[in-house]
């Protein structure tokens, strides 16, 4: 029997803590830099990062500023800009990594599945006819063949310029 070893892996399993305003990550990435956050777009509302522990490559998250945990908590406006981020980073993820799919959902609430079910955040997977095989089934792993920090780049460098109103291009900086 073969081994692949993924002992990152082990932070997310072990960790059955559900953080709250006081150690939320999607509350505390704003304030770092885009690399350090692995942000990849900020809007006025809320804000585009890759998933530290990712189905596949490119899988990113789409999370409101404030603190909320429920959809139907979210203002019009976090709604609507949930809304434009995710289509574009679909667009992006198309043009950079030329998947042919997305799995888009929302788990609202622990008993949902939610990771983080205090802080509202919308997931992109990006999905490739060949990207699913044995390895998830029998071993329980799933080999990645990007590393975080290069999907980062690449999908930040391919946002657009103009991505619509209130959105940003990152600049690697802390949101202002």
């Amino acid at each position: 029997m073969q081994r692949l070893w993924v002992p990152h892996r082990m932070v997310y399993v072990a960790d059955h803590h559900q953080p709250d305003r006081t150690d939320c990550p999607f509350c505390a990435a704003p304030a770092r830099t885009d690399e350090d956050a692995l942000i990849v777009a900020r809007g006025a509302h809320s804000y585009v990062l890759l998933n530290l522990f990712p189905y596949n490559n490119g899988h990113m998250l789409v999370c409101p500023y404030r603190h909320i945990s429920g959809y139907d908590e979210a203002s019009a406006e976090e709604v609507a800009e949930i809304g434009a981020l995710t289509q574009t980073a679909m667009r992006v993820a198309r043009e950079v990594m030329g998947c042919h799919g997305f799995n888009l959902g929302m788990n609202q609430g622990e008993i949902a599945g939610a990771g983080i079910a205090a802080h509202l955040h919308q997931h992109i997977v990006p999905r490739w006819a060949s990207d699913a095989n044995f390895f998830p089934i029998i071993a329980k792993t799933k080999a990645m063949p990007q590393l975080l920090g290069d999907v980062r780049e690449a999908i930040a460098a391919a946002w657009p310029v103009d991505p619509g109103p209130g959105v940003q291009r990152p600049t690697g900086g802390a949101r202002a």
